[in-house]
């Protein structure tokens, strides 16, 4: 294993060679193994039912392990001593027999096993000498009958999921079965209305922007491209989504803290360590910008994030959860299989032990050299990492999981005005109802904050002599939500009722932010009586200090506490400042997030007419202008 010391930086050692890549592999598959069904074709874990019931939990078990014993056997070029090949056959013969009680749910009784059909496929596509060539013919049959409603069914969703028709059907196509290549050139052409700026795709046409652009609709294009009835639609793309996916991973590189935590946003967070696929698969598309060696510490840092701090867990499972067991992260499609999507995170077991990426020299990730300050345009982000502890933030005012103009409430994973690597958005009930954290909310007599999704991006992010500059105007509303929605990581749908319009204008460098609010177009009758700036959340004994400091306007400060609102422990607490509503006036608060302890340092901030003057508290002086 490289040490911190051989990648020239003080992060912890997270650099697995593949020795150890392969022995967490063989960890994780050991573990779930004496959770299969006698046939093999199910593999529930332990665990609350998942919304989708058990055969469906069965089925993910299933499926998403496969993906990991397949890359296994895969890069062991079929060498198979823990015999991953005869035992994941024996649960294909099984769960696509009509007659067998263990038979898998159809793609034509529950469209989560259209999900799970595309990693069968994907898989039987890429161990095809060592699992396909050698089933039965009659099993053969069975898995192509299986497989084969995927054609003609115009009911997959326009968003990720395109890639799971057309990765069924491409398999289809390369064993003689049924395929329609008038559907699979929609799916790619679908796929290609995703296209946002600097090779940012958007999953479907919301402003979606999470960890699914690496872990999903940067993966399949090369992985698919790959498969043996792909060769001739895949060719004139090559280039194009090669190009693509070098220009994200600029981009992704920065997004991971220096311990190796992704950026807690977004759904489908107990995938965990998949965020660890878009390197791997830069190295297998052999992308030109990025060294194989930086893409293997970039993965490694990942997956060594979650092994070192509980994930797997004592044993050997992956729970729903992020470091330990939380199920309150799951959305509605969550099951205890659903984690085991983490194996895309393990995508580069299957290239072999002589490949570039096992055998080049580790690179460490942008973090670790120095600081980071750069904004990705398709999302609205402000990038600011910081060296010195090695946090990753993000100051959002492109993302909120909504269109434009949307009158629904703040989904905590993408609407709120930050992310990091050391923090996460909270997650208890009362959250999603009324934003606690990292929100300008302004609150009713009844202290419920206001909601800002489907706001106006003003000003997209850019880059001035060493700040970064966002502006955002959210049409500000109070939700009465509808009761009994299931969560699908999209904000919460009800009544509302207009509160204002409140413009926010966030002025970047290291760990500090300067916000500047103003309330304007206050309704007749609306009377809300506060407004509140809330700050970065915190967790107990994490070693991070989180301030709000008064620049400009009267503000009272205070802190929200909750036993149990994170992912991240228990102690939940976040600072804000409460203020007068007084239309037109431009207010503002320095916000600060750091790892260590300390006192906050002085920063002083002068308002001239449109323009702000900042002394920040490294010294430098910079004017911007918030109009």
């Amino acid at each position: 294993m490289e040490s911190a010391t051989d990648l020239g930086t003080a992060a912890p050692a997270t650099a697995w060679d593949r020795t150890r890549w392969a022995e967490h592999a063989d960890h994780l598959l050991a573990a779930v193994a004496p959770y299969t069904s006698p046939g093999g074709s199910l593999v529930t874990l332990p665990g609350t039912e998942g919304g989708y019931g058990r055969a469906i939990d069965g089925l993910e078990g299933f499926a998403r392990t496969f993906l990991l014993a397949g890359f296994r056997l895969t890069g062991e070029r079929g060498e198979d001593p823990h015999g991953y090949a005869e035992r994941f056959a024996a649960g294909l013969a099984t769960g696509t027999d009509p007659a067998s009680p263990e038979r898998w749910r159809r793609l034509s009784e529950h469209a989560q096993a259209k999900v799970e059909a595309a990693s069968i496929a994907l898989i039987l596509d890429l161990t095809r000498p060592w699992i396909w060539d050698r089933l039965d013919p009659r099993v053969q049959e069975q898995v192509v009958d299986y497989l084969a409603e995927a054609v003609g069914d115009d009911t997959y969703p326009r968003i990720n999921w395109v890639w799971f028709r057309l990765v069924v059907q491409t398999f289809l196509r390369s064993v003689g079965g049924p395929c329609s290549l008038d559907e699979m050139r929609e799916d790619l052409a679908t796929h290609d209305t995703f296209a946002r700026a600097d090779a940012w795709l958007a999953d479907g046409p919301e402003r979606s922007f999470d960890h699914y652009n690496g872990w999903a609709l940067h993966l399949y294009p090369t992985l698919w491209a790959r498969m043996a009835g792909a060769a001739d639609l895949a060719a004139p793309r090559r280039e194009h989504d090669v190009a693509q996916l070098d220009r994200f991973l600029d981009d992704a590189l920065t997004l991971i803290g220096g311990d190796g935590s992704p950026l807690v946003q977004g759904r489908s967070l107990a995938y965990r360590f998949a965020a660890a696929a878009p390197f791997w698969v830069g190295a297998m598309a052999e992308v030109p910008s990025h060294s194989p060696g930086r893409l293997r510490h970039a993965a490694s840092a990942v997956v060594g994030h979650f092994a070192d701090r509980g994930a797997p867990d004592d044993d050997g499972l992956l729970t729903l959860g992020w470091h330990h067991s939380w199920p309150r992260i799951a959305q509605a499609y969550s099951g205890p299989g659903s984690p085991y999507w983490a194996s895309k995170g393990m995508l580069g077991l299957a290239l072999p032990a002589d490949h570039p990426v096992w055998t080049a020299q580790a690179e460490p990730l942008p973090v670790e050299t120095g600081d980071v300050l750069r904004t990705i345009a398709a999302p609205g982000w402000i990038v600011s990492g910081t060296r010195a502890d090695g946090i990753v933030r993000v100051v959002n005012h492109g993302t909120d999981h909504a269109l434009p103009g949307a009158d629904v409430g703040d989904s905590p994973l993408y609407a709120r005005l930050g992310y990091s690597t050391a923090t996460s958005p909270w997650l208890d009930e009362q959250s999603w109802d009324s934003p606690a954290e990292q929100s300008v909310t302004l609150l009713d007599a009844a202290g419920r904050a206001s909601h800002r999704a489907g706001f106006e991006i003003l000003r997209t992010p850019e880059v001035h002599d060493g700040v970064a500059v966002a502006a955002s105007r959210a049409a500000a509303h109070w939700l009465d939500p509808e009761p009994g929605q299931r969560d699908h990581g999209s904000g919460r749908r009800g009544g509302t009722t207009p509160a204002g319009s409140i413009t926010t204008v966030s002025l970047v460098r290291g760990p500090w932010e300067v916000r500047c609010v103003r309330v304007d177009d206050v309704p007749d009758g609306a009377a809300p009586v506060v407004l509140r700036v809330s700050g970065w959340p915190t967790v107990a004994h994490d070693g991070l200090t989180s301030t709000l400091t008064p620049l400009a306007g009267g503000w009272t400060p205070g802190v929200t506490e909750r036993a149990d609102a994170s992912p991240l422990g228990e102690g939940a607490r976040v600072p804000y400042l409460d203020g007068p509503v007084v239309p037109g006036a431009w207010v503002a608060a320095l916000v600060t997030l750091y790892g260590g302890a300390g006192a906050p340092q002085p920063a002083t901030l002068t308002l001239d007419g449109s323009d702000a003057v900042v002394r920040w508290p490294d010294g430098a002086t910079t004017t911007h202008g918030l109009t």
